[in-house]
């Protein structure tokens, strides 16, 4: 060294290395690919980033200086924001969260973009730069704080105890270190010295381990979003590249599969476009779309959500929220959140009496009416939106006794009823295709669903998220009446009921079936309900082609395959029928 400042600067950089240690370890940091020297937060002259001094070759002296330091941090240097921040709020948010203290204000004085990047105190008039403050962009956080992660709060067993899904703090690993105050900052999750990992992170965050230190959700270790190996969509894998990591990072490759990626597929930590869950899309279906809309790991449920009948994922698609009422909240709304839980669903194929992994860990309505946090029946989801809500919908069919309550209509305690909460009542179905029988439960995928899953002889994705019949049928089902008779139209029914049983007049099945679907071009749904009915057989008339007569419209059993009608029937050729207590 020739020079006071050459002394002075070699001062700076073996004092401020020796601080460094306090940050990382001195083993890292003897490691040139890992060391602030190799990464962006070295902004001298000498910086492989493209944010650095035109003269300046002091590495430390941007944050640190051995004289005339202030109080703010180690041997601080910068001069600080003055800027009032907009915090993180969320519905579920039980941390006390303020404006940004301790060692997050000091990473603030770069990051929110508010305070040149050169203004240092042991520099008069500033160290020049060849971007006077932060670029625009993820690396600038701005002042509105709200769509990121939470800092500068009290990380206690009471927050535990009170948010649940957390670790308690005493179990986290070293590197996830509160500050002495025990609050989680910035350096928790970011140590400024070394970017041995990308993004200045304190640990490998491959399978989110890092998150995974704080958050704990029972069911996410063995959740298909946790261990599944398919491969991320191309587009999804660009925005997942570690952009912050210095230019010789061991992070530089890609993450490439959903178990790899894991919380990070539809969670960012800054600038989340759906603020209160930290979501990547502010649109909460793109969040799944992104991988289940053709050229993902999932099946290609965007291209059902497009078909002619379909749950309105586009209706007011923000105003869910985990707190809402599950029956009635304030805006009519249906999610995928709504129906699947993305941190426990699994490929577990389930039964007709246990749900599929795919809605596991997702609440409902009990038969009963009761609120449940964790369902075990198929139908439990749906009682939610089609049983007590006072926004259900009207009928498709005009009924005799309309009641739209499907919570209701599958009461084991009515008369007839599909068997869906409970075996049926009849002991007499001879139309039953084998292996069902009059003991057999169907649940309400059996009927609605894609008209392209599996068990509809596609490859589409199972479930009721689209179909081209209406309402979300799996199969055809012709509502109306006065068409020539097609198999084809009464396809979803003939899935389970043989056609060649219900149309033979020689049948042990009602002998006149045949008449009345092939010779006057009824619908099966003029006649039965399909859901359930305060008659037997599910007997409950289409009012749009069964009428009264002389002010009777009723229909009497007298036992299997026998009974009175005394009705009026408005045929497929326009003609009125009338049944005046006629006997089958």
């Amino acid at each position: 060294m020739n020079t006071v400042s050459d002394l002075v600067r070699g001062v700076t950089w073996r004092l401020c290395l020796c601080l460094s240690l306090g940050f990382a370890a001195a083993a890292a940091l003897a490691q040139a690919p890992v060391s602030i020297v190799n990464s962006k937060h070295n902004l001298s002259i000498s910086s492989p980033g493209t944010v650095h001094a035109t003269t300046e070759s002091d590495v430390c002296i941007f944050c640190h200086t051995p004289h005339g330091a202030t109080t703010d941090g180690p041997l601080w240097n910068r001069q600080l924001s003055a800027a009032i921040y907009k915090p993180y709020s969320s519905l579920t948010l039980k941390a006390v969260v303020g404006q940004p203290n301790g060692s997050s204000r000091l990473c603030l004085s770069c990051h929110d973009g508010t305070v040149a990047l050169g203004l240092v105190r042991s520099r008069p008039g500033g160290i020049v730069m060849n971007n006077l403050a932060m670029p625009a962009g993820l690396n600038n956080v701005g002042t509105d704080l709200s769509g990121d992660h939470p800092v500068s709060f009290t990380y206690n067993a009471a927050l535990v105890s009170a948010k649940g899904g957390l670790r308690d703090p005493n179990t986290l690993p070293p590197e996830v270190a509160l500050d002495r105050s025990g609050q989680l900052q910035c350096t928790s999750c970011h140590d400024p010295h070394n970017d041995q990992y990308g993004k200045f992170l304190v640990m490998d965050n491959t399978g989110s381990k890092l998150c995974t230190s704080c958050h704990v959700m029972s069911a996410w270790p063995a959740s298909s979003h946790a261990v599944s190996g398919k491969m991320l969509p191309v587009a999804l894998v660009s925005l997942l590249q570690p952009k912050s990591a210095g230019v010789q990072s061991q992070a530089a490759a890609p993450a490439a599969s959903v178990a790899h990626t894991a919380c990070a597929s539809c969670h960012v930590p800054h600038a989340a476009g759906a603020q209160g869950n930290l979501m990547r899309f502010s649109a909460p279906e793109k969040n799944c779309i992104d991988c289940h809309g053709g050229d993902g790991p999932g099946k290609n449920v965007a291209a059902e959500l497009k078909k002619l009948s379909a749950h309105p994922i586009a209706m007011d698609p923000t105003a869910h929220n985990s707190r809402e009422d599950l029956v009635n909240p304030p805006t009519r709304h249906v999610t995928c959140a709504d129906c699947h839980n993305p941190h426990a669903t699994s490929s577990a194929p389930g039964g007709k009496n246990q749900i599929s992994g795919a809605l596991a860990a997702v609440s409902g309505v009990s038969g009963g009416g009761g609120i449940l946090r964790s369902i075990s029946q198929e139908y439990e989801l749906c009682f939610r939106c089609h049983g007590d809500s006072a926004a259900r919908g009207p009928a498709k069919v005009s009924r005799q006794v309309p009641q739209t309550n499907t919570r209701l209509e599958f009461s084991p305690g009515n008369i007839s009823f599909h068997p869906v909460e409970s075996v049926g009542k009849n002991s007499s179905v001879p139309s039953l295709i084998p292996p069902l029988t009059a003991s057999s439960r169907i649940g309400c995928g059996d009927c609605h669903n894609s008209d392209q899953n599996s068990a509809a002889g596609g490859s589409g994705a199972n479930g009721p998220h689209g179909s081209a019949f209406s309402p979300l049928l799996e199969r055809q089902l012709r509502l109306t009446d006065g068409t020539p008779y097609n198999p084809s139209d009464f396809a979803l029914c003939y899935k389970c009921h043989s056609s060649s049983v219900v149309n033979s007049e020689q049948s042990s099945s009602w002998r006149y079936h045949k008449k009345h679907i092939e010779e006057f071009k009824a619908a099966c749904t003029t006649c039965h309900d399909s859901h359930a009915a305060t008659q037997p057989h599910l007997i409950n008339f289409n009012t749009v082609y069964v009428q009264p007569y002389n002010g009777v419209l009723n229909y009497t059993s007298a036992g299997p395959n026998h009974g009175t009608c005394t009705l009026t029937c408005h045929d497929g050729s326009g003609q009125n029928k009338p049944h005046a207590a006629k006997s089958y």
